[in-house]
């Protein structure tokens, strides 16, 4: 705790990114204290009301509170972003770790990851949800899909460089298991990597979600998320330009703070990059 506290201080970006990204993880949390009501609560009397004391974002068309909406949107957001970037480092360690130790795995694994790769997240991720349905847990487990291979290629990548070194031939000349060297020398070493690329992912998640939720193949319409508000406020876009610039702006700040804190951690792993950087 007191090394990532001193390496905050040591990078102004990466505190302020890791500062909005508390706040932002603490209004999801604290929503329902916020002022917040019911953000699926109608109210056509209220329709498209501009910003003001007793609106503080406006209304949309069905007359919700589009304040609500946003903030209780920030909780979809970062539970899809939190939940992608563990579960697709945990599967990529796996199977990166195996592909890069297993010679035969590799040569399999490798083949499947690339046929992934070639297709992008927003595309893998439609088509997989269209077999299944519109859901939160089809959206992670959709996305997760298209975010391993690139773990795995991170890792696998960590492992044929770490297995050629000088302390792991002396382990396997020591007569240690493969899966002791992996446990003991080889995961140890692609800890640093891996967080930076979790971060990454995150963000990535984040924005795959808005976009589908934005395009009708994300969330429900009926759960609030970004997406589904901006996607609900462009037909008025013109005269009620609130309705897709609160919204916009969370998620621009979301994205923005977790690249922050990734670029951050990305100095502190290789002090060359911010050398290079500077």
């Amino acid at each position: 705790m007191k090394n990532f506290l001193a390496l905050l201080k040591s990078q102004p970006a990466m505190l302020v990114g890791f500062v909005l990204l508390a706040a932002l993880v603490a209004i999801a949390v604290f929503a329902p204290w916020l002022g917040t009501v019911d953000p699926t609560a109608l109210s056509p009397v209220n329709r498209t009301k501009p910003p003001g004391a007793q609106f503080w974002f406006g209304t949309d068309l069905l007359g919700r509170d589009v304040y609500s909406r946003v903030v209780y949107g920030a909780r979809v957001s970062l539970i899809v972003g939190f939940s992608v970037a563990v579960l697709s480092t945990l599967i990529g360690v796996v199977i990166g770790l195996a592909a890069g130790f297993v010679r035969w795995v590799d040569a399999v694994v490798m083949r499947i990851m690339d046929g992934f790769m070639s297709i992008p997240t927003i595309l893998l991720a439609i088509a997989l949800i269209a077999v299944a349905s519109a859901s939160m847990k089809n959206v992670i487990i959709a996305i997760t899909v298209a975010e391993v291979p690139r773990v795995v290629r991170l890792v696998r990548g960590l492992v044929l460089t770490l297995r050629e070194q000088p302390y792991v031939e002396a382990a396997l000349a020591a007569g240690a298991g493969k899966l002791r060297i992996v446990a003991r020398h080889i995961f140890p070493n692609t800890i640093a990597a891996l967080t930076v690329q979790a971060t990454y992912i995150c963000g990535v998640a984040i924005l795959a979600e808005a976009s589908l939720s934005f395009i009708g193949a994300g969330v429900p319409p009926s759960v609030p998320s970004w997406g589904n508000i901006m996607a609900e406020g462009r037909a008025l876009w013109q005269i009620r330009p609130y309705l897709i610039a609160f919204p916009a702006v969370f998620l621009s700040v979301t994205i923005l703070a977790i690249n922050m804190l990734g670029d951050g951690l990305r100095d502190a792993v290789d002090p060359r990059m911010a050398k290079r950087a500077d």
